[in-house]
């Protein structure tokens, strides 16, 4: 395997269902005349839901009890049958270091104990030769760093607009494209 053919995996909304269990969280704590929330808000999230979401999010169990994400999870298990390392890259809020232990006992228990774990503010300032990853501000950010990489993107509401030359958005129905893509960027 060349040193350098590493593909790098976030966490939340790529290998975890993570709008699934904080829309169901957000529920529990929903009062009765409020409105039912269906989208995670990405932008100008009002206050009082930001301090919800931030108690939510402030328990390591919480993340480490997060169910798999299938798209993800398709990408890492072909990703797996190349020549390559799988790195988890994910952000770490400034203020929640119980995120990330959190995040650690969700690897340690789904992915196992000895895969590598990088948490950052920035993803860009981390090389790799692929980026899987859901949210489109860390690919463009990662995108602006790297112009020959590419950037896989399980498919979601919320980045179904995003176009870019360098990504691919996996719908689970394109799979063979995927692991072509994969290939062709480590040089097979």
């Amino acid at each position: 395997m060349k040193p350098d053919n590493i593909i790098l995996f976030d966490l939340d909304g790529t290998l975890c269902d993570y709008d699934a269990a904080l829309l169901r969280s957000l529920e529990e704590l929903r009062a009765p005349e409020e409105d039912i929330i269906s989208t995670l808000p990405r932008k100008n999230t009002p206050k009082y839901l930001k301090a919800r979401m931030d108690l939510i999010r402030s328990k390591a169990g919480w993340w480490a009890g997060l169910k798999k994400f299938k798209l993800g999870m398709d990408i890492w298990e072909t990703a797996g049958s190349l020549e390559c390392q799988r790195t988890i890259l994910t952000q770490g809020p400034k203020k929640n270091p119980k995120s990330w232990m959190g995040k650690k006992m969700w690897v340690d228990a789904n992915l196992g104990e000895d895969v590598d774990i990088t948490i950052t503010r920035n993803k860009g300032r981390v090389y790799g030769k692929i980026l899987v990853d859901d949210y489109q501000d860390y690919i463009e950010e990662w995108l602006k760093w790297r112009p020959r990489g590419l950037v896989i993107m399980p498919a979601h509401d919320h980045n179904k607009y995003l176009k870019h030359p360098q990504v691919i958005r996996y719908t689970g129905m394109n799979l063979p494209e995927v692991s072509m893509a994969m290939i062709k960027k480590f040089g097979g």
